[in-house]
């Protein structure tokens, strides 16, 4: 009988010591430096980004290069977004791109032209100008005919049997490629690097107030942020100053861990980057999702109502369609119902139903993104380990000090910083109203529909709509 475990480096390779009846045994040298179990209690421990090094050597999705990908997929077409490569303040927002229909050997055919005359879906968008990425691809339906490669990816490994491509996405862009920044409503994210370089910046959910959220353009599920986070505008956000940016580039074979809510904007570094993921379910999706039927509720209404706003301008294009009160008000209601549901389940269970009061929602609030219970959605009965195994094998994603340098505020405290931003923000605004007062009066201080929505569904006024709405229905 093993009487304990560790984990030894020898010369840059792996090799698991397992102590058995007090003599050590020395297993296999390609073992992984972390089993399922213990990367499970890890993700469940970590309080922030971190990567896996050394878990993906023998995944066949590692083989999924765009050329390997394009001759696999045989001229199936997908679709891909179209940004600029100049840079502004603004973020380049999914509404702001074009979208062809193309193969993969269009692409690859885009990547390799170097002559000024294109043909084909690319004719219209010079490499030196555009970037090109075919984002969100679920791959259960890219290869519904080739189920057999939904094996070559093994989430398995960290602690999730059975989870392999078909609950994953696959992404494929060119250097400058990007996804806005954002958080995602629901789970933890696992990514792994197939081909190229990827630069994440992470900020964490304790940042919300200084990347300033917005829902427009909304998507179920994402709270956008009004800041280019790589070129801000502090004129215009003065709080970001006391945001808090972590950095870290992901190489191939390299799988990076986002815990619940962390902010992130993703960028790529190469001619081609291939990416693929995984959202965990979480315990607290089923609140979650309660939160997002009521925003998708506010948001509809109130854009809907507004004869000026276009819909193509405010409905990002990951949504088919504007869904009526009557929808949205169904959604509320099996969201909260879920939610009973799972009480009535604890409470067969003999769980403790103080988690289900307000006090849990206020709780949770206050230590929210601790990244902790809930990080990694592993039995919360798991003990959790004292300390993050942090090494050659698991790298954590630091807080970047130079760009926190870059943004003015070294050496302060957070406390400072944010009144010193808030205090930059009331100048600002003071300054705009009194050089308009004599040209537009009242209209100085005009609230738009937009800036209205990002009152009414701010995360926090979400999360409080949520805990409402929740505690009355379970007070009855």
């Amino acid at each position: 009988m093993a009487t304990g475990c560790q984990l030894v480096a020898k010369e840059g390779l792996h090799i698991r010591a397992v102590e058995l009846e007090g003599k050590p045994l020395i297993m296999s040298q390609d073992s992984k430096p972390f089993n399922p179990e213990e990367v499970r209690v890890i993700m469940t421990s970590l309080q922030q980004p971190a990567v896996f090094l050394n878990m993906v050597s023998d995944w066949p999705a590692l083989k999924w290069t765009v050329e390997h990908l394009s001759c696999l997929l045989n001229g199936k077409p997908f679709k891909f977004r179209i940004g600029e490569r100049k840079m502004t303040k603004v973020p380049q927002f999914e509404t702001n791109c074009e979208y062809i229909q193309a193969t993969l050997q269009e692409f690859l055919a885009w990547l390799h032209d170097e002559s000024k005359d294109l043909v084909g879906p690319f004719a219209a968008f010079p490499r030196s100008l555009y970037w090109a990425y075919a984002d969100y691809k679920y791959i259960a339906m890219t290869f519904e005919e080739k189920a057999e490669v939904f094996q070559d990816v093994i989430w398995s490994d960290f602690g999730y049997p059975g989870r392999d491509g078909r609950d994953s996405t696959l992404w494929i862009g060119t250097e400058a490629a990007n996804t806005p920044c954002h958080l995602d409503s629901y789970g933890c994210n696992l990514v792994l690097q197939v081909q190229g370089r990827k630069r994440w910046h992470l900020f964490p959910p304790e940042d919300t107030a200084f990347l300033y959220p917005t829902r427009i353009p909304y998507e179920e599920s994402s709270v956008f942020s009004s800041v280019n986070v790589v070129n801000p505008d502090f004129a215009r956000f003065p709080r970001f100053r006391g945001a808090r940016p972590h950095l870290v580039t992901l190489h191939p074979g390299e799988v990076l861990f986002v815990p619940r809510h962390w902010w992130h904007y993703v960028e790529s570094l190469d001619p081609v980057t291939v990416s693929i993921n995984s959202w965990i379910e979480l315990d607290d999706d089923d609140e979650a999702r309660v939160g997002e039927a009521l925003a998708r509720t506010v948001v509809c209404a109130l854009k809907t109502a507004d004869p000026r706003a276009h819909i193509a301008s405010w409905l990002n294009t990951t949504e088919v369609e504007v869904t009526s009160h009557e929808t949205n008000l169904h959604y509320v209601n099996l969201a909260v119902q879920a939610c009973l549901n799972k009480r009535k389940i604890c409470s067969s269970e003999g769980s403790n139903l103080s988690a289900w009061s307000s006090s849990a929602f206020k709780r949770r609030k206050r230590n929210s993104g601790d990244g902790a219970e809930h990080s990694a959605g592993a039995d919360p009965k798991h003990a959790l380990i004292t300390s993050i195994p942090f090494g050659p094998n698991l790298l954590p994603v630091v807080r970047d000090t130079e760009a926190t340098a870059q943004q003015g505020v070294p050496s302060e405290s957070r406390e400072t910083n944010i009144a010193l931003s808030n205090n930059l923000e009331a100048n600002v605004c003071i300054g705009k109203a009194d050089s308009n007062s004599k040209h537009a009066g009242v209209h100085s201080t005009m609230i738009s529909t937009d800036k209205l929505l990002n009152c009414l569904v701010h995360p926090d006024v979400i999360s409080l709509m949520t805990e409402i709405l929740l505690d009355d229905h379970f007070s009855h």
